[in-house]
């Protein structure tokens, strides 16, 4: 079972997890919402589209667009829309 911890709180956790160039992406409904907060920041990548960041806040302490999605994923990243992977700090563990 892969999970995603940060600041000793685990973010997401699922053995349904997809791997894209490195990254595991959870599904949505495997993360626990009350540690993400909307970003206004957007990044985009030419074969999967634009990405949205979520900042993880944890007893006070925030991580700024330490998670991103693809609320529309281009065709070639379908498998990954919606889902939710981790940098900036994150450990992410199988």
């Amino acid at each position: 079972m892969a999970k995603a911890i940060w600041n000793g709180v685990v973010l997401a956790e699922s053995d349904d997890v997809v791997e894209v160039e490195g990254n595991k992406y959870f599904p949505p409904g495997s993360i626990n919402k009350e540690y993400f907060k909307g970003s206004d920041n957007h990044t985009t990548c030419p074969w999967k589209g634009m990405a949205s960041y979520y900042n993880i806040e944890v007893n006070g302490d925030v991580n700024p667009d330490a998670a991103w999605y693809y609320p529309e994923a281009k065709h070639a990243a379908k498998q990954i829309e919606n889902y939710v992977a981790f940098w900036n700090g994150v450990e992410v563990t199988d």
